[in-house]
């Protein structure tokens, strides 16, 4: 199976296909569903592209969030990679996939012809969406941050614009199909661009931007009263711990009731007591 042509990416007339599914369907659909807040547009004015952003990922909505609050100039090309064993083994979850986030597919065991797409499309200019955790999480709760992502950075020489979306796990969580009543609120926000430091390989630099995004999240939740990276994950260690006791209570043996034996008691004879002798 050949490569995906670059030109794809960037060629007018799914471009222009791309403007109307993104700013007359989905952006819309969005906006009406939940209460969109977008913080740090001013960290946008320097970026320019080619540029690879990263943001946690814990809910479908993620995606649509990022690409409905960046301004037009940053969107209009930019493309989200989406995992190549569920995006792009059937037409039907291909096609929409690549009709409203322009997407490439990324093997989740990272081989290297996926990798050096992702290059490519660096180098023609085509900003990148990545999400560096790898998967959606389950909890809400944010995973390290794989170091793919710097790795481009580095070899391209191109920024990082770290995403921070708060409450969109909420908004949507894991099983859901679409958000939850009442227009939850949900907070993007856009870092600072990075790069990396003078010596530091893409493990350190991947680290650096993980702690940034948590940072942004934390900052942003706990001023408007929302979980934290920290409840996320002691949430799941709780319910981890009272899933390891249910099961060690279940495979545990049960102790066998320790009673005294049993005493035979020997029952006391009865005496007929003598009757009186009749009166004669």
């Amino acid at each position: 199976m050949s490569e995906p042509k670059t030109n794809r990416y960037t060629s007018p007339g799914p471009g222009a296909a791309r403007l109307v599914a993104q700013h007359l369907i989905m952006k819309p659909y969005m906006w009406s569903a939940l209460t969109v807040h977008i913080h740090g547009r001013r960290n946008l004015d320097s970026v320019k592209a080619p540029f690879v952003a990263v943001a946690n990922h814990s809910s479908h909505v993620d995606a649509p969030l990022i690409f409905g609050g960046l301004p037009r100039r940053l969107s209009k090309n930019l493309s989200a990679g989406a995992a190549s064993d569920y995006f792009f083994q059937s037409w039907y979850k291909a096609l929409p996939t690549t009709l409203f986030f322009n997407s490439f597919p990324v093997e989740r065991q990272g081989r290297g012809h996926r990798r050096s797409l992702a290059g490519e499309l660096l180098t023609e200019g085509v900003p990148l969406l990545i999400f560096p955790e790898g998967t959606r999480s389950r909890t809400g709760a944010m995973a390290r941050f794989t170091p793919g992502a710097a790795a481009l950075s580095i070899s391209r020489n191109v920024p990082v614009l770290p995403i921070a979306l708060v409450g969109a796990y909420a908004a949507m969580p894991y099983g859901a199909n679409v958000p939850v009543p009442g227009r939850p609120h949900v907070h993007i926000v856009f870092g600072r661009p990075l790069r990396a430091a003078p010596g530091e390989i893409a493990h350190q630099f991947a680290e650096r931007i993980h702690r940034y995004v948590v940072e942004m999240h934390d900052t942003t939740a706990r001023a408007y009263g929302m979980p934290t990276q920290a409840d996320f994950h002691r949430a799941v260690a709780l319910r981890t711990a009272a899933a390891e006791r249910g099961a060690q209570s279940r495979t545990e043996p049960v102790a066998p009731v320790l009673t005294e034996p049993e005493v035979q008691v020997p029952r006391p004879r009865l005496v007929e007591a003598p009757r009186e002798a009749e009166a004669g």
